[in-house]
């Protein structure tokens, strides 16, 4: 038996405050260590995760204990700046965008600069690297004086920012990449101009005065390239968010004083009424309250096909209206709204960090001394063995330049903004990292019936009673069961309350007294001194009413997946419902389609045994738990759990909520309630289960595809580092020229940033 997967603890009952900070001057995945590390020492500080690939960190922290200007310094005193990101609205991410241009366009003269001096170093060096005099080259292309003064601006202006990121990391006694392209290049910048102002020196030992001026400028060019295209890729990685964003409406249409109004969207306010025509997007949540339409709800939810609203229904913001006209009522705005929330759940997931990252950050965290001690070794052993300073340089400086930290970085953090995106797209939201990657090795999943497999709109089928009340006793009975039922927020409540109206007698419902709801069992109250019940067979009976005369009438209904309602007046039983629910469409399908993934899929039920086999066996599913009170459903999750077992719950009602937060995954409807949906790991917009295989297919595809990042990345650095060290050299005579290896650097990381946004061709089966 497996001990089953414990889910990171809420602090929301501590009263933990979140915020999420943009940071600026990270290099690398170390420089993302290190702050990770600074705010997590701040007392008072719950959590904090850093995302190197969006700079961001999230913090959870206690106010009582620190405060935001605190963890800002500590920051600081780390390095690096912290800003905190106050709003969830266009503005930061209008500010992002903006600022990503900006650092785009500079990176871009950057590389434009350095490529043009790199060029003419290049030629200027030919005599030098090939041993040939080449009559077409002017001798003053190879003077090592000409060859600083172009140098120095690359360096200089180019390569600034490695220079004092090295500085400030060694001024808080740390290392990251900075420091190792600062050595490498500062190394090779430092020999040829040692060699500029003391040739004699060379020569005196009967070596050439070289210079390596070429070397230093085009690896400054080749990661400062690599910077550009990985910004340029990264930038990709979020636009699924800016998509989100993007479908926000502009302006509503709001009636004042008889007049429709265009108003700007931020002006709208709850109440408002807003009319909206054909052809127009929906600005804000609310309900209709004139007029129908058909409704593409399809960049919200994922369901493709247009849904019909009547009066009464539901609209979203951001969806657009087909084909006819209707008012409907402000009932969400601003931050509140459907969007909204989708949108700060994708934010927080991209930001948050799965357990499979922490492989890659402990790497991280020793990377960059090991291989300082690396680069020092090389260069000692190279240099004691062939005495011959430059080699021991050459292959000192490559080991410097190639071993990035970046690309483990990345691994992760890209495929999880990429995945976590495209779920939002196909109308799954995924809350965490951890969430998204724990997906795919579920193996049980529990399905509530009730809402999840069926439609969650029962219907009132058949109905019969005993004896009268009096001559009309159908109708005050039914009178008597709506009366009661009215206080229950239960489906079923609200079929018999239906099925009251259809018979024309729900405006004239008599006062209720002492009424109980009985967990999973049914409902009781008195009614002019008449003690109404109605509920489950096993519970009247456990109350020792007899239900002997209407037993056979039960069972031939339940066998026909109807669940039946027992009425008793006064401790016998008058009457009894049949109510019929439904099954989705993709119900079957979804089933089919998750057993072919390989999982045990199990219904969970509070109906009886019969109704849930017929429902059962209709759907496909064998492993049935029926007579489940919803007290008892967090058992049955423990219960298969401790086979061993990753478990997913979904559902979709309060009495879903406790098992949705025992599950390893917790999955609710996103057409049910807020309190399932705050329970769960996932929601599924539309309500459609062919989103559980998508959400498990998702997860699947991108685990595989962090697993080929992370392989790529230590692969890249396992292989590369030796050859840079020149451990082919003696064999094959082969040594890397640091050119090479500042350009397979800068490549590693533009390679794991393009694997990871493969995910964006993510369809499911």
């Amino acid at each position: 038996m497996t001990t089953p997967v414990q889910k990171k603890p809420s602090y929301s009952d501590k009263s933990y405050a979140q915020q999420t900070l943009r940071l600026e001057g990270m290099g690398c995945a170390a420089c993302a260590t290190a702050i990770e590390t600074a705010i997590n020492q701040v007392v008072g500080v719950a959590e904090c995760q850093v995302n190197f690939s969006l700079e961001r960190a999230k913090v959870e922290y206690n106010p009582q204990e620190t405060s935001l200007e605190i963890i800002k310094q500590a920051v600081s005193d780390a390095g690096y700046a912290a800003y905190p990101l106050e709003d969830n609205g266009n503005n930061h991410q209008d500010l992002e965008k903006k600022q990503r241009a900006e650092k785009q366009q500079e990176l871009t003269q950057k590389v434009m600069l350095a490529g043009g001096v790199s060029l003419i170093l290049m030629i200027g060096s030919l005599p030098m690297m090939t041993g040939l005099s080449i009559p077409f080259i002017p001798a003053w292309l190879h003077n090592s004086w000409v060859q600083l003064i172009l140098s120095l601006p690359v360096l200089f202006w180019c390569g600034k920012s490695f220079y004092t990121g090295a500085f400030k990391a060694l001024k808080h006694r740390t290392s990251d990449m900075n420091t190792l392209v600062a050595l490498g290049t500062g190394a090779a910048f430092l020999y040829s101009l040692f060699a500029t102002l003391f040739p004699s020196f060379f020569v005196a030992q009967g070596l050439n005065a070289d210079v390596y001026y070429e070397a230093a400028v085009v690896i400054i060019t080749l990661i400062v390239l690599g910077r550009l295209l990985e910004s340029r890729a990264r930038g990709k990685t979020s636009e699924a968010i800016y998509k989100l964003m993007g479908l926000q409406a502009k302006t509503a249409r709001v009636i004042r004083n008889n007049e429709a109004v265009d108003v700007p969207i931020e002006a709208v306010q709850i109440g408002d009424i807003i009319l909206v025509r054909p052809g127009e997007k929906i600005p804000v949540d609310g309900e209709i309250i004139e007029g129908q339409s058909t409704i593409d709800e399809s960049m919200v939810t994922g369901e493709s096909l247009p849904v019909k609203k009547h009066p009464g229904d539901q609209v979203i913001g951001a969806t657009i209206n087909k084909t006819g006209s209707f008012q409907f009522r402000a009932e969400r705005v601003g931050k509140e709204t459907i969007l909204s929330q989708i949108i700060k759940l994708v934010q927080d997931a991209q930001s948050s960090k799965a357990p499979i990252q922490k492989i890659a950050d402990r790497v991280t965290a020793w990377f960059v001394p090991t291989v300082l001690v690396i680069a020092i070794i090389t260069f000692i052993s190279w240099f004691i063995l062939t005495k011959n300073i430059t080699l021991a340089m050459v292959t000192t400086v490559s080991v410097l330049i190639i071993a990035c930290p970046c690309a483990l970085g990345l691994a992760t953090p890209t495929s999880i903004m990429v995945g976590t995106g495209k779920g939002a797209e196909h109308g799954i939201l995924i809350k965490g990292a951890d969430s998204l990657e724990l997906a795919h090795k579920i193996k049980a999943i529990i399905l509530d019936k009730t809402g999840t497999l069926t439609q969650g709109k029962p219907s009132i089928t058949n109905y019969i009673t005993i004896k009268g009340i009096s001559n009309n006793n159908e109708l005050n009975l039914l009178k008597l069961a709506a009366a009661v039922e009215q206080n229950s927020e239960h489906p079923l409540a609200e079929a018999i309350v239906n099925y009251a109206k259809s018979q024309g007698i729900s405006n004239s419902l008599p006062k209720i007294q002492e009424f109980e709801a009985v967990g999973g069992r049914g409902v009781q109250g008195k009614i002019e001194g008449k003690l109404i019940q109605i509920g489950t067979q096993k519970w009247l009976e456990s109350l020792g009413i007899e239900t002997q005369e209407l037993l056979s009438q039960s069972k031939r209904w339940e066998g026909e997946a109807k669940t039946t309602a027992w009425i008793a007046v006064d401790g016998e039983i008058e009457g009894l419902f049949a109510i019929a629910d439904g099954l989705k469409s993709s119900s079957i399908e979804a089933v089919k389609a998750l057993k072919k993934l390989g999982l045990e899929v199990i219904m969970l039920t509070g109906d009886n045994q019969q109704t849930a086999d017929a429902i059962a066996r209709e759907v496909g599913i064998n492993q049935v738990f029926a007579e489940v009170r919803p007290d008892q459903k967090t058992e049955k999750v423990k219960q298969i759990q401790h086979q061993s077992k990753i478990v997913a719950m979904v559902g979709d009602g309060i009495n879903d909520a406790p098992a949705l937060a025992q599950a390893d995954v917790g999955m609710a409807i996103g057409t049910g309630t807020d309190v399932a949906m705050s329970a769960s790991d996932i929601t599924l917009i539309s309500g459609d289960l062919q989103g559980i295989v998508t959400a498990i297919e998702l997860s699947r595809a991108t685990m595989n595809n962090i697993k080929q990042n992370l392989f790529f990345a230590f692969i890249y650095n396992t292989l590369g580092i030796p050859i840079a060290a020149g451990i082919l050299y003696p064999i094959l005579g082969i040594l890397l020229n640091p050119m090479i290896a500042g350009g397979a650097m800068a490549l590693s990381s533009v390679s794991v940033v393009s694997n990871a946004l493969r995910l964006r061709n993510f369809q499911p089966r």
